[in-house]
């Protein structure tokens, strides 16, 4: 269980897909109560409608808030933080929050706003998730419309230089936990660019493919990244300090095809003998097959409580979560969820506890 609501940053450029891989979202939240914030600027508010009529439970009128100013990070107090607070509370607060940025908002100023002690004992930031359109990115344009970005910028008085998109799109990618590389189907090599962000990116950020934002809720929510507390290590180009107001940051700036790109299977298998050995073990075997996530529940030899397993890219959490009831079988069970493709037979016998 959380003791924080799970915050994810939805950043990326002006048509890369932003709106349509959370409508996805929401369309498949499964019953998890999900409220969005939309950091649009002006009076466009286009998404906002957007998501609104997607005609699911999810996506009830109450559950979405729209910033009215595209830069977040001049807003912070005055809008930002008392709508987090309007929505931290709601006597049935939402179980996870998604915030989608202005296309021409950097993500690093938002993620340091939690940090913020109206907030900061309240949320989290679970992941940043930067959204990129692979055909734009491909071409070497970064956004699928470039002047219509340019259009966007001109049109938030807040926007004060013209910074390369190319900085932009290094930042975006700076600040990420895991990079979406979507509309993989209109691309000539959309395999060469995964391994080239993957590169490029810090160690631990996966990159995935994707056709019209349709990925699962499982690879999307419930990262555990606490961004917040990882800033320094998502720098920005121009980074500011965030008591200065004046402006010298600078910029830059459906249908559901299903989830046919990933693969979850079950890997049911005996006792462990030692959970920390154990979660180095899981460690490898994530790092050499590409694995998503790895969730599930473990036997420990001696031991009467159930061990609970988790694991987001290289990082593999554990604890015991409570004991096996009469009759319960002593195994351990793991769900595997990863890209089309998996060894499925490998990965299994190198899992077995050694």
């Amino acid at each position: 269980m959380y003791s924080k609501i799970p915050v994810t940053v939805v950043t990326g450029f002006l048509g890369a897909g932003k709106t349509t891989l959370i409508r996805h979202m929401l369309e498949n939240a499964g019953g998890r109560r999900i409220a969005l914030i939309i950091n649009e600027f002006g009076d466009v508010g286009v998404d906002g409608e957007i998501l609104k009529g997607c005609g699911d439970a999810a996506c009830s009128d109450d559950d979405i808030m729209e910033l009215s100013n595209g830069c977040i990070c001049c807003t912070v107090a005055d809008e930002f933080i008392p709508t987090m607070e309007k929505l931290l509370a709601r006597d049935n607060p939402p179980d996870h929050i998604v915030i989608e940025t202005s296309g021409l908002a950097l993500p690093q100023p938002l993620v340091r706003a939690f940090s913020w002690p109206e907030i900061t004992t309240r949320v989290t930031v679970d992941g940043v998730i930067t959204v990129l359109d692979g055909r734009a990115v491909e071409d070497g344009l970064f956004a699928h419309a470039p002047e219509a970005v340019d259009i966007q910028r001109a049109a938030d008085e807040n926007l004060d230089h013209e910074t390369p998109l190319s900085e932009l799109f290094e930042d975006q990618v700076a600040a990420a936990d895991m990079i979406v590389v979507n509309k993989a189907d209109l691309m000539d090599d959309a395999d060469a660019l995964v391994a080239e962000l993957s590169g490029r990116a810090r160690p631990g950020v996966q990159v995935v493919k994707s056709v019209q934002g349709a990925l699962p809720l499982s690879v999307l929510l419930g990262r555990g990244a606490a961004a917040e507390a990882d800033i320094e290590n998502r720098r920005e180009h121009h980074h500011h300090d965030d008591d200065d107001h004046d402006h010298d940051h600078d910029h830059d700036h459906a249908h559901d095809h299903g989830h046919d790109e990933f693969e979850t299977f079950v890997v049911t298998l005996g006792e462990i003998a030692d959970p920390s050995a154990y979660a180095c073990q899981i460690a490898d075997v994530i790092r050499d097959h590409a694995i998503l996530r790895l969730k599930g529940f473990g036997a420990v030899a001696g031991k009467p409580m159930r061990l609970t397993i988790q694991a987001v890219g290289p990082r593999v959490a554990h604890y015991f979560d409570r004991p096996f009831a009469p009759g319960e079988p002593r195994e351990t069970r793991l769900v595997v969820i990863g890209m089309t493709g998996l060894d499925q037979a490998t990965i299994a016998r190198a899992l077995r506890p050694q």
